[in-house]
């Protein structure tokens, strides 16, 4: 099992502060939609407490979870890249209390702050580096179990 990457504990701390001057408190009760996939990507979070299901409707009435992110994670990347649109939906699982982030003004730092932007950019990396170790685990598993209960 890949171990998680917690944003704000990844960052060196002289860049955790620079990027904490941008973040708001905010909060989403249980069973909100946070974003939705396919709209516009223009902020992140850093969950505080909770738990945030990410999603893919996979026909038009069913939704599947693909990842459950909770305390010191990071929720959101697709503001960081082209064409800055969700990948997923992300719906609250439990009442949420997060660090709300604005991209275009975490971009404006990053500029200002280049050391700051390639940590970020790195620490992002990480963390989809890590999901995507998990995803690609899951999927194995699930190939494993089918492949024993018959032919495929």
């Amino acid at each position: 099992m890949t171990k998680a990457i917690k944003l704000l504990t990844a960052l060196p701390q002289a860049q955790r502060e620079r990027l904490m001057e941008l973040a708001e408190e905010v909060s989403f009760p249980e069973d909100a939609r946070i974003f939705e996939a396919g709209g516009t990507a223009d902020r992140f979070w850093v969950i505080r407490s909770g738990a945030v299901h990410l999603d893919q409707q996979v026909t038009s009435r069913q939704r599947v979870t693909v990842a459950t992110l909770g305390a010191g994670d990071m929720l959101g990347w697709s503001w960081l890249f082209p064409p800055y649109e969700w990948d997923f939906g992300a719906v609250a699982f439990s009442n949420v209390r997060a660090y709300e982030f604005d991209g275009p003004s975490v971009l404006a730092l990053c500029v200002e702050d280049p050391l700051l932007g390639l940590s970020l950019v790195r620490t992002v990396a990480e963390v989809l580096a890590s999901r995507l170790e998990t995803t690609r685990g899951k999927l194995m598993e699930q190939y494993t179990m089918r492949r024993r209960s018959g032919p495929l």
